[in-house]
């Protein structure tokens, strides 16, 4: 960050940070996971973040009061995250409660008395250092996705993967609503958004791969995602019978041929793409 000492290698070439900052006084600087910093690292950042200015190994005094210094940790995420999702099962039973139709309300915000209860201490007992929180300027907190949200990271996944095909392969690929549903389902609050890129590559991807290996598929077609739900539709959200996501062919006159790819698992390197 600052430079070696006087004596030690590379005492003359100055710090990474520093020299960055010398050409760069009003830039955006982000310590991510700063958790997993070393107790000297916060030393130094208590001078930068109190004065504004940084002193590197050659005793040269860097201003960097325009710059703006953004910090990432996943500290208190599990505390934060079931929080969350409390605060938005409660709204949504509310909603329910007074009538107000289907629309539920999914913008919640983190109150300042859990702030205080739960996240400080949490704080507190990694950093061991008052000083160093009472620096920071602003805290955000990221909360768990909501429904319209996870669909939206669902959609552009899909249009990710689906301008792919049609580039490399032209294939076109369209999908059913319900198959955002379906994907959006895959979620899980510890891993965040891979979670969801996961889950279309594991369901929607290794299976076109699996497809054009076997030659199901060939430059050209059209091709269809829908949703396959047990005979019994009242347990489609049984844990036991998951409903599955069908590859269909789209053959002439729009009639649409499912594809069997049987067991579809693909190594990571993705073959079709």
């Amino acid at each position: 960050m600052i430079g070696a000492p006087p004596g030690y290698i590379g005492h003359d070439q100055g710090g990474q940070l520093t020299k960055k900052l010398k050409e760069c006084p009003n830039a955006v600087v982000l310590f991510d996971e700063v958790d997993k910093a070393h107790p000297d690292v916060l030393t130094v950042m208590l001078q930068l973040f109190d004065e504004g200015r940084l002193t590197d190994g050659q005793g040269k005094t860097i201003v960097c009061k325009d710059a703006i210094f953004v910090m990432t940790s996943n500290l208190a995420s599990d505390e934060i995250a079931n929080h969350a999702l409390e605060l938005r099962r409660e709204a949504k039973l509310a909603a329910e409660q007074r009538q107000e139709g289907d629309e539920v309300s999914e913008k919640v915000t983190i109150s300042r008395n859990f702030k205080e209860r739960v996240v400080q201490p949490i704080l507190k007992l990694h950093f061991r250092r008052d000083e160093f929180l009472g620096r920071i300027n602003e805290m955000v907190y990221f909360l768990p996705f909501s429904r319209p949200e996870l669909l939206s990271l669902v959609t552009k996944e899909l249009d990710f993967w689906s301008k792919m095909a049609l580039n490399r392969h032209d294939i076109h690929m369209t999908w059913d609503k319900e198959v955002l549903d379906v994907l959006a389902d895959g979620y899980d609050v510890h891993y965040g958004a891979r979670s969801i890129k996961h889950e279309v590559e594991r369901r929607v991807v290794n299976q076109l791969a699996a497809a054009h290996e076997r030659e199901l598929i060939s430059p050209g077609c059209s091709l269809h995602l829908t949703v396959s739900y047990p005979k019994d539709k009242n347990r489609r959200n049984s844990e036991e019978v998951a409903p599955t996501i069908k590859l269909q062919l789209i053959k002439e006159g729009k009639k649409k041929v499912d594809i069997d790819v049987g067991n579809y698992f693909v190594p990571d390197d993705k073959l079709f793409f």
